[in-house]
């Protein structure tokens, strides 16, 4: 790790290089995930461009999501065989480029391309900034670097949705992808000043060819098993294959990457209990954080019919929230047992998500919001927590690989989560649609009675009397569809809940001891003097 050069710029730069740089880190994380959330509301304008359907364009969000997922592995070796600095400009123009290349596009193949361009720049980007992050810091406040950093990894999602649909209103889907370029060329130049360099002295890895295409073969291969198996059926040969080939590669990789000198991700990471109990933790969060941001816009925008920018605003109280209490949730991590933060966090969350599932058409704006901050106030605990609990035990060595595996635990859930998510919806929506159809017989007064009140409502705006029967039973089977689709979504939100019930149970093997508390500074002894030296 490149602890003479973080030395050589305190010396240049005095006390205040941790803030410099600390701003550098935030910044480039902020650029990537204001372009991964603002997209999210340019989709349906994008379908009309276009004419494409949900098929193909949900490889924007899926593609980048994926992306970013096998870039963070990735980072351990650009980190060692070209450094921080190197990496983070080589990885801000990829990301740049592919903005630019986004906002050109001529047609949905060149935009899905310079999506994966984006993010591979934003993967590589978010693990080193959080390892350069917890390096800076002396050992007693780590927790408060990690909230810092969280603080940059909400941002984005809190004003990502609002800016874009804000830039739809007012130009055009272009500009969603311009937004975050001068973004990135800020993050360039003040990364060229701060950023720590290579030392020539240290080996160069190999680089694992074999682990990435094992790695590339697994995610996408489960990835568009799950987006196709709704549209194809479960059943279908198609499945039956992507299944297979997501099974056998994602074997192999496990096998191909416990066996080389070199590996891309270090599976012995997760022999150390903390560690692993804390990846899967931080599965569950990706899952229910990206699940949550995918799953509320749309809901009230297509049972409550919210504009895009309504939408928007809906997250902003609670990403507020969240910005202010992370650097809270941060030091409280350097004082407190950090197992009861993160259970009281995800208990939090749960609550929250439990709270939806009494949504209807007519939950006020506030209300949502409320619940919303709820489940905030338990990430902005819980986010930089689990991150130090995940790194404090790892050697100076370690740090960047367990950056990336802890990061790509947090991705990977994401991916699935919000692909299981749409299915679930996509599934319950048809069960509940299909249980009210069936009730639905001459017999039932109360379906009568409906179709003569919406008969009587059509003739007084004064339509013809034979469209009337039509008519009524066009109006109610959308009513009988949203009605469907609004209990669909109550059980997602209730599937959301249960699943950050079930993550307390490896967060309580987090709970800490005090012979690992006393070794950390020896764990981490090349960055512990220099934090300590410079507080």
């Amino acid at each position: 790790m490149p602890t003479a050069a973080i030395e050589a710029l305190f010396e240049r730069y005095g006390p205040k290089y941790r803030a410099f740089v600390t701003f550098t880190a935030i910044l480039g994380v902020v650029a990537m995930l204001l372009n991964a959330t603002m997209i999210n509301v340019a989709i349906p304008v994008i379908m009309g461009a276009f004419g494409v359907g949900q098929d193909k364009v949900h490889w924007l969000a899926t593609g980048y999501i994926a992306a970013m997922t096998v870039a963070m592995l990735l980072n351990d070796w650009f980190v060692r065989t070209f450094g921080m600095r190197a990496t983070y400009l080589g990885a801000m123009f990829i990301f740049t480029f592919g903005a630019v290349m986004g906002g050109l596009s001529s047609n949905i193949d060149m935009m899905i391309a310079a999506r994966l361009l984006q993010g591979t720049g934003a993967g590589l980007v978010q693990p080193l900034s959080m390892v350069l992050m917890y390096q800076i810091f002396p050992v007693r406040q780590r927790g408060k670097a990690m909230g810092l950093f969280g603080l940059g990894v909400v941002v984005a999602p809190t004003l990502g949705p609002t800016l874009g649909g804000v830039l739809l209103d007012g130009f055009n889907w272009h500009y969603v992808f311009y937004a975050s370029v001068p973004v990135a060329a800020l993050g360039s130049i003040l990364a060229w000043l701060f950023m720590p360099w290579r030392s020539g002295d240290e080996a160069k890895p190999r680089f694992d060819w074999t682990g990435l295409v094992l790695l590339v073969a697994f995610i996408f291969s489960l990835l568009i098993g799950l987006s196709s198996g709704q549209r194809e059926g479960w059943h279908a040969p198609i499945i039956a294959v992507y299944f297979s080939v997501f099974a056998l590669s994602f074997g192999a990789f496990l096998w191909w990457e416990w066996r080389v000198p070199d590996p891309i991700l270090q599976l012995r990471l997760f022999l150390n209990r903390e560690f692993a109990a804390a990846a899967v933790v931080r599965m569950a969060l990706g899952a229910g954080l990206y699940g949550t941001t995918y799953l509320i816009p749309l809901f009230v925008q297509t049972v409550q019919s919210y504009s895009p920018t309504r939408s928007g605003l809906l997250m902003v109280p609670a990403g507020l929230t969240m910005m202010l209490l992370m650097p809270v949730g941060g030091r409280l991590a350097d004082w407190l047992p950090r197992h009861w933060l993160i259970l009281g966090g995800l208990c939090a969350f749960a609550m929250s998500s439990l709270l939806m599932t009494s949504a209807h058409t007519d939950t006020p704006f506030w209300t949502f919001a409320l619940w919303l901050v709820v489940g905030r106030i338990g990430l902005a605990f819980v986010i930089p927590t689990i991150n130090v609990t995940a790194l404090r035990s790892l050697s100076g060595p370690l740090l960047s690989q367990g950056s990336g595996a802890v990061n790509f635990m947090r991705n990977l859930g994401g991916a699935m989560g919000v692909n299981l998510i749409a299915v679930a919806l996509e599934h319950r929506t048809a069960v509940f649609s299909q249980g009210f159809a069936g009730f639905q017989t001459p017999d039932n007064f109360l379906t009568q009675d409906l179709l003569q009140r919406l008969s009587g409502l059509l003739a007084q705006l004064g339509w013809p009397s034979e469209l009337h029967p039509v008519a009524a039973l066009h109006l109610l089977g959308n009513s009988l569809y949203a009605q469907a689709s609004m209990l669909a979504f109550r059980d997602v939100f209730l599937f959301l809940g249960l699943i950050y019930f079930a993550a307390m149970l490896p967060a309580l093997l987090l709970r800490e001891r005090k012979q690992k508390v006393q070794a950390v500074p020896r764990a981490t002894g090349d960055s512990a003097p220099l934090g300590e030296a410079r507080t």
